[in-house]
């Protein structure tokens, strides 16, 4: 299961990706579709998540930042 980290409320916009940068914060940018490109982030929200090794960070749903633990090969 997920965890919700922090509350933004997002409202996501129709043709952009968002996600968690690599400096903890939200980011969003333009998806490429067919011969567009995509690209030019921009920063939405700071966060300034600490990430931890083994999870996935992600913009959910509701529009807020969670994470979840990655399942790697069955060993």
């Amino acid at each position: 299961m997920a965890q919700k980290l922090v509350k933004l409320g997002i409202k996501r916009q129709k043709g952009y990706l968002y996600y968690v940068d690599k400096d903890g914060d939200v980011s969003c940018a333009k998806m490429a579709r067919g011969k567009k490109k995509g690209g030019n982030p921009k920063k939405i929200a700071k966060c300034g998540i600490k990430r931890k090794e083994g999870y996935l960070y992600f913009v959910d749903k509701d529009g807020d930042v969670s994470c979840a633990k990655m399942k790697r090969g069955k060993k």
